[in-house]
């Protein structure tokens, strides 16, 4: 089954629980918070009170995306605002285990991203250690960007991995999803598609975008 995980970063904040509520009566699965630093990449976002909001008005589980320096800050104060997996870059753990360690040991989710720089192969040792593995298919910090074209061999490289190493792993994109890529990632081996632009700008409202979209990559 492919799900759909709509990045509040594209949302109308003013209406961020209205649109939230939209997009799971949609059919998504979770919700997408993407958290920046302004350190390791070059734009600030959200934090824990967007999450403790988002958790009194949505049932789905709400995944981080940490897109900081150092992780390990934040997790309690994600934990202890209602999210249920949280997304640790490779790029800033020389050695992972011990926080994926602790996660685990809270009954939580963790995963894993790489950026289109890294090899997701730097993932491999670390697989059977995860719930999730995320592809980044834009660089990260901004939303609306489009879709790098190298992306498709990344996703089915991991893709073999995962099978290899964990097929219980699942496996995440994330930037330029639209219309056009979202079947493409699928067919390159994604299960969860990121979408932040295609649906919370989508002309048609969340919950119209989120059904085309599981529309459109259930025959894959």
């Amino acid at each position: 089954m492919i799900h759909i995980a709509p990045s509040i970063l594209a949302a109308d904040f003013a209406r961020l629980g209205e649109q939230v509520l939209e997009a799971e009566k949609g059919g998504a699965q979770r919700i997408h918070v993407d958290v920046m630093d302004g350190h390791f990449v070059p734009n600030l976002s959200m934090g824990p009170a967007v999450v403790q909001a988002l958790r009194r008005v949505t049932r789905l589980p709400l995944e981080v995306h940490l897109m900081v320096a150092h992780p390990a800050q934040f997790v309690d104060s994600f934990f202890q605002a209602g999210a249920d997996c949280l997304l640790l870059h490779q790029e800033v753990l020389p050695d992972p285990r011990p926080l994926l360690q602790q996660i685990h040991g809270r009954g939580k989710k963790v995963g894993m991203a790489v950026n289109p720089e890294t090899a997701v192969e730097t993932l491999e040792p670390y697989l059977k250690d995860i719930d999730l593995a995320l592809c980044m298919t834009v660089h990260p910090g901004f939303g609306g960007q489009a879709f790098l074209p190298q992306s498709p061999e990344r996703i089915r490289r991991l893709r073999a991995l995962i099978d290899q190493k964990n097929p219980a792993c699942e496996l995440e994109v994330d930037g330029g999803i639209d219309e056009e890529t979202a079947p493409q990632a699928v067919n390159a081996g994604a299960n969860v598609l990121v979408i932040g632009t295609a649906v919370f700008a989508a002309p048609q409202g969340p919950r119209a975008a989120v059904q085309e979209f599981l529309r459109r990559v259930s025959g894959n």
